[in-house]
């Protein structure tokens, strides 16, 4: 099958089934003068991959530490006893660390890699459909609070993305869904062709089918990338990708970040709310709402999900957006829905929390 280069402006992001055997030949493209090569891995990483990884670079000396992946691990911390494990082994600058799981593990791989030495290698071999779509594109890094996630963090690019399709395989449904959240949030916000072409093939999505599962993910990196590249530090055209976010974020902060409600479940529920305040806000029409609800019926993508979408779960979780990371001010700044394709501009729709809860309680 094709591999397909994507070209950001300082990275390229290559997707494909065998991808992964590009590795040696970027390290020595992009990262000449590495010696050492410390590789942060998601425990569950097939062990066949693992084989691929040291065979690809057996000619550097290559340490591996190995991380059960929870958003609970993702935090100063964890970050720092890393931190001190490189400095030891005496890493410099001109060496590489490698992350090779999902969004946790590159979030926290590439903080680590920004803060060391004030910046050392970085390449992401992101190992989770949501990853692959969301997270290692654009250069945002970072670790948790206890006031919220990711409000300890840098922008720092990769010297190279590999997304190899073949790792996906090795997922079960529900991680395969959460990545499929972030798809149909870059066509609702960005592209109602794309959300077309979702409506007909999200089955073929989920069940992995290559043309089709290639052929999304390519998409959806084109369109995040359209928007990273023209506001790298999420001054303003950015912040639309945080499109459902700030609701999923409290939701998952209110959840203690357990296995009851993960990041691409939460993404669906957020963006759900977001779309019915749109609706009350008279922002988007009912057809808008009706279109989007639909596609979440027919593919159930939200079944198990629904306890999470009632006004008392929604209310307990509003009061974790104070700390939210787009909050300016006293007020929270919510990107809305227009129609499929396009929202509101940032900063334009801005509330309060006890505005937030008034509206809770009158959509639900």
């Amino acid at each position: 099958m094709k591999i397909n280069r994507l070209k950001a402006k300082d990275y390229s992001v290559i997707i494909g089934k065998n991808s992964m055997n590009s590795l040696a030949s970027e390290v020595k493209n992009h990262c000449p003068k590495c010696k050492k090569i410390a590789v942060i891995v998601d425990k569950k990483i097939p062990k066949k991959f693992l084989i691929k990884l040291r065979k690809n670079l057996k000619k550097y000396k290559l340490f591996i530490f190995f991380i059960s992946s929870s958003e609970k691990i993702k935090n100063l911390d964890k970050a720092n006893l890393l931190v001190n494990k490189l400095l030891k082994l005496n890493f410099n600058r001109s060496d590489l660390i490698i992350a090779l799981g999902g969004g946790i593990i590159g979030d926290m791989t590439s903080f680590i890699a920004s803060i060391f030495k004030r910046g050392i290698n970085f390449i992401n071999l992101p190992s989770t459909l949501l990853s692959q779509v969301d997270s290692c594109i654009g250069g945002k890094t970072g670790v948790n609070s206890k006031y919220g996630k990711n409000l300890i963090g840098s922008f720092y690019n990769p010297k190279v993305v590999i997304s190899e399709t073949e790792l996906l395989k090795s997922l079960p449904k529900r991680e395969i869904i959460c990545g499929y959240a972030e798809i149909l949030k870059h066509a609702i916000i960005n592209d109602k062709k794309f959300f077309n072409f979702l409506k007909k093939n999200t089955k073929n999505i989920i069940l992995l089918e290559n043309k089709i599962l290639k052929e999304s993910i390519l998409k959806s990196c084109k369109i995040k990338l359209n928007f990273t590249e023209k506001d790298f530090k999420e001054k303003n055209l950015r912040m639309k990708l945080n499109f459902g976010h700030t609701f999923a974020h409290a939701l998952e902060i209110r959840n203690k970040y357990s296995n009851k409600l993960n990041h691409g479940e939460a993404v669906l529920i957020g963006m759900l709310i977001a779309i019915r305040i749109s609706k009350f806000k008279n922002l988007c029409s009912a057809k808008t709402l009706y279109e989007i609800e639909n596609l979440y019926r027919k593919f159930s993508l939200i079944k198990n999900l629904r306890k999470h979408l009632s006004k008392n779960e929604i209310l307990k979780s509003i009061k974790f957006m104070k700390n939210d990371k787009k909050k300016d001010d006293e007020k929270i700044s919510f990107i809305l829905l227009n129609n499929i394709g396009k929202t509101t501009a940032p900063g334009k729709f801005k509330y309060k929390v006890s505005q937030v809860e008034n509206l809770v309680k009158r959509l639900f």
